[in-house]
């Protein structure tokens, strides 16, 4: 994002919320079983927080690299739309932003590594959790309290009631403004 533009400006376009999985909705392990399954740990606050965003009428997607059905069990049980096995995830955002109606400038897309960069500079606010990598760091506008987002999406929303954030035009911007750290450029 350009430095022309403020924080707040940035955050007052901010329509739609883009998500990684890996590293964003987990603390990034991954537990291995001895018949080679697969599993994840996610924080069932997110559960609350995605909810009170769906319920003020936030569009949110999850696009993630990784192929594991455990992503999309995950954002089904969250009722959020999941694209995933995605290598080349801004063709992706782009189209779906597209598809939604949306600019670029309109989204935040919340990431945590290299393969984000693309989509947390080609946004209009680009978001890491706490713990990311210095490359998606050194990307980013803005960079979250807690790392990974597990619980951050109930704390940052849990303070304002979905009644008056109602009375506001952009939730988005109160929810970040309050409470996401911000990042110096």
């Amino acid at each position: 994002m350009s430095t022309r533009t403020s924080k707040i400006d940035q955050l007052k376009m901010v329509k739609a919320i883009v998500f990684d999985f890996d590293g964003v909705f987990t603390d990034n392990r991954v537990y291995v079983s001895q018949n080679g399954e697969e599993a994840v740990a996610c924080d069932r606050s997110d559960g609350m927080g995605i909810l009170m965003l769906r319920k003020v009428g936030v569009p949110m997607v999850i696009i993630s690299t990784e192929k594991n059905p455990v992503v999309a069990v995950r954002g089904s049980k969250l009722q959020m739309d999941v694209l995933q096995g995605i290598d080349d995830k801004l063709p992706t955002l782009e189209k779906w932003a597209s598809e939604n109606d949306l600019t670029l400038d309109q989204l935040a897309f919340v990431g945590n590594d290299i393969n984000d960069v693309e989509c947390i500079e080609g946004v209009g606010l680009g978001v890491v959790v706490a713990d990311a990598y210095p490359v998606a760091v050194a990307a980013a506008d803005m960079r979250s309290a807690r790392s990974p987002i597990c619980g951050s999406l109930r704390i940052i929303r849990e303070p304002l009631p979905v009644k008056l954030c109602k009375l506001f035009a952009n939730v988005i911007d109160l929810v970040m403004i309050e409470f996401w750290v911000h990042r110096e450029r």
